[in-house]
């Protein structure tokens, strides 16, 4: 019988070492472990540590996500609080953008909106903006992450950034706006980060903002 052969004996009989199990005593593997021979029990102990030592890594990273998670959740709890507690609809923007920063330690925040109520056309949310970036930002389906090559909403923040991310927002479903978030660090907004949570914070912004738009 040929290596093959033994292999596909041994598969179709499963019971074959209950039945000879003076074998087991007598088989020899290499153990990568130990550096060794080791018998076929003790090599099949090894293989069940390393299953349970990688189990157990899986399973601290996902209760560090999950602690993550919870801590990112009562953030963002927070943050919308405040939205909910705004007493003035003009006030919205700056308590948006203002708690976004000191509660998601974001160095550099801002936002802008067209299509605004004439009460808010003399706003600095409601400042001009260009065909561009009304553009760009409609064919946005998700938020924005990434270097910053000199994008125009990169000038609404008040100091130079390396990367940013450029979160649409809409009302009615149609873009009638862009929250910015920029950070100094090149690795802060990359490009193959996940974008779920910007996400929600863009729908939340927007249903908090839409009572400023036309």
């Amino acid at each position: 019988m040929n290596q093959s052969e033994v292999a596909q004996y041994l598969a179709s009989n499963p019971c074959f070492f209950e039945e000879h199990a003076e074998l087991l005593g007598k088989i020899k593997l290499s153990s990568p472990l130990l550096g060794r021979a080791v018998s076929l029990q003790e090599r099949q102990m090894e293989v069940v540590r390393e299953k349970y030592r990688h189990l157990e890594l899986r399973l601290s990273e996902l209760m560090r996500q999950a602690h993550e998670n919870d801590h990112s959740n009562a953030k963002f709890q927070k943050w919308a609080n405040a939205l909910l507690l705004a007493r003035n609809d003009v006030d919205l923007p700056h308590i948006l953008t203002t708690n976004l920063k000191e509660i998601f330690s974001l160095p550099h925040v801002s936002l802008r909106l067209w299509n605004v109520a004439d009460d808010f056309e003399h706003t600095w949310f409601a400042a001009p903006t260009s065909d561009t970036i009304r553009l760009f930002a409609s064919g946005l389906a998700t938020p924005f992450c990434g270097e910053n090559r000199d994008f125009e909403a990169a000038s609404w923040l008040d100091m130079p950034v390396a990367s940013l991310a450029m979160l649409p927002l809409r009302a009615e479903g149609k873009v009638v706006g862009l929250l910015v978030l920029g950070s100094p660090d090149k690795s802060r907004f990359s490009s193959h980060m996940a974008t779920d949570f910007l996400a929600q914070l863009a729908e939340t912004a927007s249903a908090a903002l839409a009572c400023l738009i036309k």
